[in-house]
């Protein structure tokens, strides 16, 4: 039986997949009863906890807000990102990361430290896992990339995405 989530190398990613996206099960709907799946309450529970976690800007935002405007935790996201961060700030953030670049004179502790702030920064960039590690291991000096490889057993782009982000977080 083939395993439906094999560990991938980076240099795996860059090649072309012609896989596609598994469709999310339906609701199931008979004799006029709709059956609740799991997810459909965890939905509702993050929507009403999602108040809990917010104070100052966010809080206030919430509270403004019109009761039953919102019913999905999908329309939640959607607003709250669109008031908190609007495309003009995450094309820039996002750009900040793609753009990366290690300071002269800067250890790998402190670079690793301010591109993962840069991520933290905008936590819905949509970059994959494999691409941030790409990008920052691209954009380090030599000397660093070696390292890296080194305390890895090998290159970089033979290691999983998980393995190589953990082998430079164990380094910085």
């Amino acid at each position: 039986m083939r395993d439906e989530n094999p560990i991938r190398t980076l240099g795996e990613y860059s090649k072309p997949s012609h896989e596609g996206y598994k469709n999310t099960s339906e609701l199931v709907v008979g004799n006029n009863v709709v059956h609740l799946r799991s997810d459909t309450i965890w939905e509702r529970m993050r929507l009403r906890l999602f108040y809990f976690f917010l104070c100052d800007q966010a809080s206030n935002w919430l509270k403004r807000l019109s009761a039953g405007s919102i019913t999905t935790w999908e329309d939640l996201t959607t607003r709250f990102l669109a008031q908190f961060f609007p495309l003009g700030r995450i094309a820039k953030l996002c750009n900040d990361i793609m753009m990366f670049q290690q300071q002269h004179g800067e250890s790998l502790s402190e670079a690793w430290t301010r591109f993962k702030d840069l991520l933290q920064k905008v936590p819905h960039h949509g970059i994959d896992l494999w691409l941030q590690i790409q990008i920052f291991y691209d954009r380090i000096d030599d000397s660093l990339k070696r390292t890296i490889d080194f305390s890895g057993g090998g290159q970089l782009r033979r290691m999983s995405s998980e393995r190589a982000w953990i082998a430079i977080e164990e380094l910085a």
